[in-house]
């Protein structure tokens, strides 16, 4: 079973960023970092569950080689993509962690 059917979306309140998406965040221009933002404050307020629930997020699952990853829409060009990471003894609430910023290819 993949980890983003494991945990009610209502459950999750908590958002990471990984490394890479650190990184990346550090390259994007301004108003993806805005919008990474509020997705990220969105998601601590009101959950997950809410969050993908705005249209202008285009919250998806992927297939293929990123079965099991999430997609969010920050512009039209720019994605960030998330994982939801099951609970541990260090961290007991699942968390959706952003691994990937970046320009969408078309």
């Amino acid at each position: 079973m993949y980890p983003h059917r494991e945990y009610s979306r209502l459950m999750i309140r908590k958002v990471r960023l990984a490394k890479n998406a650190r990184k990346a965040l550090e390259r994007s221009p301004r108003h993806v970092v805005v919008k990474l933002l509020g997705w990220i404050d969105l998601v601590e307020n009101e959950g997950l569950d809410e969050a993908c629930r705005i249209p202008g997020y285009h919250d998806e699952l992927l297939r293929g080689q990123r079965r099991g990853q999430r997609s969010i829409r920050l512009t039209r060009a720019w994605r960030a993509i998330y994982v939801v990471v099951q609970p541990t003894r260090v961290e007991p609430e699942p968390v959706a962690e952003v691994t990937e910023i970046s320009k969408h290819d078309y």
